[in-house]
């Protein structure tokens, strides 16, 4: 029987390849905007992406002389910032991305599905993103814009940050909100220049995951139509993320990955959940369905649900869950694209076990 199920494997991954040769491939690209965005596609880059293109975008331009030389690098708004960047004001990088139009309809030519990684708040990420997202749909791709939201001392930040993430709402397929308070709740113990790297971590695996499932042979691939299908939602999104080494790493992992939203959401009334599952050689298909299960047991049955498996050689006896549930209602993200402060602590939930520093 294990013969039998290692040459069905092979079969369809080479299935799996020739379907590509024969139809190409979806042109995804990764866009880094801002300093934080910048730094995402950065560890991008260092961990490897195959099947997407990486670019970073900013008006610093010693920011992005630290950038991997192996990304595309566009500086915009030369004439306006002078390489300077933006001085924490939208409109600057709104303006910058305006007068640097052409550069980017270019890069952006061609593109199916864009992830764009933002921290909003500030002013190149938080201006400029929408331009480029805008300019993306224009040119027909679908753009899943994926931001981090300001830890809560930073007030100043947090209006530029609702503002910024209405303007996305408009013009992407579907925002997914990273609420830096949550990783003050998930890994309060880490030093604080770690615990910036987790936000990071988690949109470069969720990033790095979609798309090897989509464009690489998998133990179960994503297709990318689906993926189009369940993120054009028009609304808001969240990650979830979880991780187990446990002999009980399945009903773990999943206990894990619902406790480890973060943003403060209801699931429950989830229109659409992207599930992918990395294992190692061991990750049965048992266990990747009961997993896959057990997380759509706790949004609307009606809601679409699409899912991944990979197996990665590195993942010995562990189990990754990184689920993206579109279409949510939070506290202070309201579902007409209003956004309203945070005012409630988020429950406490236990600590983030996730390797990622």
């Amino acid at each position: 029987m294990k013969t039998l199920v290692e040459s069905a494997v092979d079969k369809s991954n080479a299935r799996v390849e020739e379907k590509l040769d024969d139809f190409g491939t979806p042109k995804i690209m990764v866009v880094g905007v801002g300093g934080a965005g910048c730094n995402t596609v950065n560890r991008l880059a260092n961990m490897g992406a195959p099947g997407s293109q990486l670019v970073a975008v900013n008006t610093d331009k010693q920011h992005l002389a630290i950038i991997n030389d192996e990304l595309t690098k566009i500086l915009i708004g030369k004439s306006v910032t002078r390489g300077l960047g933006a001085g924490g004001y939208p409109e600057m990088g709104a303006k910058a991305a305006e007068v640097s139009r052409g550069a980017l309809e270019e890069v952006l030519s061609g593109v199916d599905m864009l992830f764009l990684s933002a921290g909003m708040g500030g002013g190149t990420g938080t201006g400029a993103a929408p331009i480029i997202a805008e300019i993306a749909k224009d040119q027909g791709a679908i753009v899943i814009a994926m931001v981090t939201y300001p830890f809560a001392l930073e007030r100043a930040r947090i209006l530029k940050a609702e503002d910024g993430i209405n303007v996305l709402r408009k013009v992407t397929d579907t925002v997914v909100v990273i609420d830096n308070n949550r990783l003050v709740e998930l890994v309060p113990n880490l030093p604080m220049q770690d615990a910036f790297k987790v936000a990071d971590e988690v949109v470069a695996r969720t990033v790095r995951g979609i798309t090897e499932t989509i464009t690489q042979p998998s133990l179960i691939n994503l297709d990318y139509a689906d993926v189009r299908s369940i993120m054009s939602s028009k609304g808001l999104s969240v990650i979830a993320v979880g991780e187990s080494k446990s002999v009980d790493k399945v009903n773990e992992v999943v206990e894990d990955t619902l406790n480890n939203a973060l943003l403060d959401v209801d699931i429950g009334g989830a229109n659409g959940c992207l599930i992918h599952i990395t294992g190692g050689a061991e990750l049965t298909l048992g266990e990747a369905n009961a997993i896959g299960e057990m997380l759509t047991e706790r949004v609307d049955p009606k809601a679409s649900v699409i899912w991944g498996a990979r197996v990665d050689p590195t993942f010995e006896n562990k189990i990754e869950v990184i689920t993206i549930f579109t279409g949510v209602n939070s506290p202070y993200i309201h579902g007409d694209g209003s956004v309203t402060h945070q005012s409630q602590k988020v429950p406490q939930r236990g600590e983030l076990r996730l390797g990622y520093i």
